[in-house]
């Protein structure tokens, strides 16, 4: 990209703004896509686990498990919706040929990956605030510490953006933009304690689930809410931080060589 607005003193605004917007419009364009069928999908997870099941089932870590569920089922949804946002809106540009306009404007290429994460992570987190909101109709929830919820939930969906972000600059094909997210992604969420908290597995099974990157956000995200989880809340944020400042490196890297850009 070009190197004009590199500097910090010059940044871009109009640029990352312009992008931004056109990126916040395409939701609001698709709002049955982007915001309903989520929140759909997402609520009958409520009604069976929360209403259904979660009343024959005992409390976890005293709380009821209806309510011990919504964050992991808010996470799940963050890191599938932010991966999906962010590698489609780089992939299109990709596959219409419309990036090479991107990539010789006036842009940096810091300014151009600022709003089309800030984008994506942005559509992510009013779903997640409006699943926290539907959730409230099922089950008895409480946020012991709110601050750090949203701190929680921008950082994760900054994350997962900017790993979305990386997929769709690597997919050659629209289906590789499903390979990710489905093969990887929300399995590693369901193993992650979604459902349940991993000191309810055998000491093996736990062993190994902490080298499950997923849990350590459910489990911070959890202690949000209720003062509980399974790894400490630093330890939580640490390693959020550090897949963060991977995913930067990794952009970094693929402007710096063109990576799957120059072809």
């Amino acid at each position: 990209m070009s190197q004009r607005s590199t500097g910090m003193g010059l940044i871009n605004w109009h640029a990352i703004v312009a992008i931004y917007r056109f990126e916040m419009a395409r939701t609001w364009r698709t709002p049955m896509q982007s915001i309903l069928s989520p929140v759909i999908s997402t609520s009958l997870y409520f009604v069976v686990f929360g209403a259904a099941i979660g009343s024959r089932m005992q409390s976890i870590d005293g709380v009821p498990y209806g309510a011990f569920i919504v964050p992991g089922l808010i996470m799940l949804s963050l890191l599938t919706q932010s991966i999906a946002n962010a590698s489609f809106a780089i992939y299109f540009p990709k596959f219409t040929g419309t990036i090479y306009e991107l990539l010789s404007a006036p842009v940096a290429w810091w300014e151009a990956v600022a709003a089309y994460v800030g984008a994506a992570a942005t559509k992510s987190i009013i779903l997640g605030l409006i699943i926290l909101a539907t959730a409230t109709l099922f089950v008895p929830l409480r946020i012991e510490h709110p601050v750090f919820m949203l701190l929680f939930l921008v950082l994760t969906a900054t994350t997962f953006s900017l790993f979305g972000f990386i997929i769709g600059i690597w997919a050659d094909g629209f289906e590789k933009l499903q390979v990710v997210p489905l093969l990887i992604v929300t399995p590693l969420a369901f193993l992650g304690g979604s459902f349940y908290s991993i000191e309810m597995l055998p000491p093996f099974w736990r062993v190994v689930t902490l080298f499950n990157p997923v849990v350590y956000l459910i489990s911070g995200f959890r202690w949000s809410f209720y003062g509980v989880a399974d790894v400490g809340v630093a330890v939580s944020l640490g390693m959020t931080m550090v897949f963060l400042a991977a995913c930067i490196g990794a952009v970094a890297w693929i402007f710096r060589t063109g990576y799957r850009l120059k072809n």
